[in-house]
C-alpha cells in the first residue's frame, strides 16, 4: 500500500466531523490493505509507531529540511523499514546518524507525506481518529467484533498485531490472542470527574481506593519466577527486585498483580515522583527502594480473572497479600464518606483517589465510567516568554511555549516548554499576537515582551537544574489565554517553589 493513499485517508477524516463518517473513511482504507500493510495502516492511523519512540523529537526534524519528492512512491513497507533504521541507531554518533536517516526517508516523501511522518515521529497525529476509532474501523472492515478486538488489545497484542490478524482470519484469529503469563497486558483506565460525589453518580457503589503517586506496574509470576512490568509494557525486571517480593510471598502457584511503585520516605509519605521515576532507570539494590502497593488481581493459578467483577477480584487479592502491600480503599455509595477518604488520601501525600465500580470487570483500552479518578487540579496563570516555531502539521504557526513564572525581584523565571491543549484555533491566535510582541529571534525561536498571561495546568512540580529556578512543571498543559490579567498579576516562582515543598494544596474540582 502507498503511503500517499494512506495520507489520503488521514486528511479525509481530520476534515469530517462525524464518527461514523470517521470510522467508515478508515475501514475503507484497512479493508483495501492485505496483512502486514494492515498491521501498518492501522498503527499509523493510530498515531502510533510499532517500534515505540524512536529517539527523533522536535529539534530533530527542526533542523532536517529537505525538499520533497515530485511524486508519491513511499509504500508502507518502505516507511516501516527506514523508521525501524532509525529506531536501531545507537552509539557514538547516534543523533547524527538518526538525522541523516530522518532526511533520507523525507527526502522520498512528498510534501503531505512529510508532514504526516514528521506527525507520526513526534507522536502528534491529530486527525481526530486515535487507537478507538482505528480499532472500531478495523471492526467495520473486517467484520470481526468490537469486543474481540478490543479483548485481543488489552491482554498484550500490539495494534498491528491484531488488524493483521482480523484481516488474514478474521474473528477466530483474534480470538486466539488470551491472557498469558510473561506477556504484559494493557491496564485498565480511569476517566476523570470533578469530586468523589460526581465519581459515584458513574460508578454506583465503589471501591474508593487512594491514587497512589507512584508508576504504574504488573507483576507476573509462576513459582519462583517473577517479572515487573511499566504501564508502557516495559520488562523492568531487573532493575527493580524488590517489587516482585510480595508476589513471590504469595501462597499461589501463578498470578498477575495490577499496581503502583512508588518511593517512600521515612515517615512513610510518598517522595516527589521525580524520584519514583528515576528508580526506574536505576539498577537493582539502588538507595531508592521501591514499595510496591497493589490494588487489583487479574489472573491466579491459571485462570484469567479479568471478567469477574472488581468486589470478587478484590476479595482474593485481599487473601493472598498482607495489608501492607495493598492499595488502602473503602467500599462504600456514599459521597460524604468518598469526600473524606479523599481527605485522608491527600493529608497522606497521595494524588487523590480512584472510584471503581464493584460491578466492573477489568477492561483495558477505552476509559470509561468504571473507573474515575479524582485529583486536586493544579493551575497556575504564567507568561509567555517565548514560542517555537511547529513543525509538521503545525508548519506556520508558533507552537512550543515558554512559560515563566515572576519573580518577585524583577524578570521571570523559565519554568519549561509545552505545545499541550493548544487546538487550531488557539495556534493561529497565538502566532498572530507573539508577532505582534516580537522581541528579537532565533532560527527556531520568537522571543517576546514578556506581556500575555497563560493558565496552565499540571501533575506537579519537579526539581531541574535545567531551568534557572530549579523546579519545572509535570505534564503542563494550556487550559486558556488570560487576557483578565497582565503580566504584574501572574503567579510567583515563590508559588512554584512553595507547591514543589508541598506546602500548598490544589483544589478539588478546580
Amino acid at each position: 500500500m502507498l503511503l500517499a493513499d494512506l495520507v489520503a485517508c488521514s486528511a479525509a477524516v481530520a476534515s469530517k466531523s462525524s464518527r461514523r463518517v470517521k470510522v467508515d473513511l478508515l475501514a475503507g482504507l484497512l479493508g483495501a490493505a492485505g496483512p502486514g500493510d494492515a498491521g501498518l495502516a492501522a498503527c499509523y492511523l493510530a498515531g502510533v509507531l510499532p517500534q515505540g519512540r524512536v529517539g527523533v523529537g522536535w529539534a530533530s526534524l527542526r533542523d532536517v529540511r529537505v525538499d520533497p519528492a515530485p511524486s508519491p512512491d513511499l509504500t508502507l513497507a518502505g516507511v516501516a523499514a527506514a523508521i525501524e533504521g532509525i529506531a536501531g541507531v545507537s552509539g557514538a554518533g547516534a543523533e547524527a546518524e538518526r538525522r541523516e536517516r530522518t532526511a533520507a526517508l523525507l527526502a522520498a516523501a512528498t510534501s503531505a507525506e512529510q508532514d504526516f511522518l514528521a506527525s507520526l515521529l513526534l507522536g502528534d497525529v491529530r486527525h481526530g481518529a486515535l487507537e478507538a476509532l482505528v480499532t472500531d474501523a478495523l471492526g467495520v472492515a473486517t467484520g470481526v467484533p468490537g469486543d474481540h478486538l478490543r479483548r485481543a488489545l488489552m491482554v498484550g497484542a500490539g495494534l498491528d498485531e491484531v488488524a493483521d490478524a482480523a484481516v488474514a482470519g478474521g474473528a477466530s484469529r483474534v480470538r486466539r490472542f488470551r491472557l498469558r503469563l510473561f506477556r504484559p497486558m494493557r491496564p485498565m483506565l480511569a476517566s476523570s470527574a470533578p469530586d468523589p460525589g460526581a465519581a459515584l453518580e458513574a460508578t454506583g457503589a465503589a471501591s474508593v481506593e487512594h491514587k497512589v503517586d507512584g508508576a504504574r506496574i504488573q507483576v507476573h509470576r509462576r513459582g519462583r519466577r517473577a517479572a515487573v512490568y511499566t504501564r508502557n509494557l516495559a520488562d523492568v525486571t531487573g532493575r527493580m527486585e524488590e517489587v516482585a517480593a510480595p508476589a513471590l510471598a504469595a501462597r499461589a502457584s501463578s498470578l498477575i498483580l495490577d499496581g503502583e511503585a512508588v518511593v517512600l520516605g521515612d515517615d512513610g509519605r510518598p517522595r516527589p515522583f521525580q524520584e519514583t521515576a528515576g528508580r526506574f532507570g536505576s539498577a537493582a539494590g539502588a538507595a531508592e527502594r521501591l514499595t510496591p502497593r497493589f490494588f487489583d488481581l487479574v489472573y491466579l493459578d491459571g485462570e484469567d480473572l479479568t471478567g469477574r467483577p472488581l468486589a470478587e477480584r478484590r476479595r482474593l487479592l485481599e487473601g493472598l497479600l498482607p495489608a501492607e502491600a495493598l492499595v488502602p480503599s473503602v467500599a462504600t455509595s456514599s459521597p460524604e464518606e468518598a469526600a473524606a477518604f479523599l481527605g485522608a488520601a491527600l493529608d497522606a501525600g497521595q494524588e487523590g483517589v480512584v472510584v471503581k465500580a464493584l460491578d466492573a470487570p477489568y477492561r483495558a483500552g477505552r476509559r470509561g465510567s468504571a473507573w474515575v479518578k479524582v485529583k486536586p487540579v493544579h493551575t497556575l496563570d504564567l507568561v509567555v516568554l517565548a514560542a517555537e516555531w511547529g513543525y509538521g502539521r503545525r508548519t506556520g504557526w508558533l507552537s512550543n511555549l515558554h512559560l515563566g513564572a515572576r519573580d518577585p525581584g524583577g524578570g521571570f523565571v523559565m519554568l519549561g516548554k509545552t505545545f499541550k491543549g493548544l487546538t487550531d484555533d488557539m495556534l493561529r491566535w497565538q502566532t498572530e499576537r507573539f508577532l505582534a510582541l516580537e522581541e528579537r529571534r532565533t532560527r527556531s525561536t520568537v522571543h517576546v515582551h514578556p506581556e500575555q498571561v497563560v493558565e496552565v495546568a499540571f501533575d506537579g512540580v519537579q526539581a531541574s537544574p535545567r531551568y534557572p529556578g530549579g523546579v519545572t512543571l509535570r505534564f503542563a498543559r494550556v487550559r486558556g489565554y488570560r487576557d483578565d490579567k497582565t503580566a504584574a498579576e501572574a503567579d510567583t516562582i515563590d508559588t512554584v517553589r512553595a507547591i514543589h515543598r508541598g506546602e500548598i494544596r490544589p483544589t478539588v474540582g478546580g
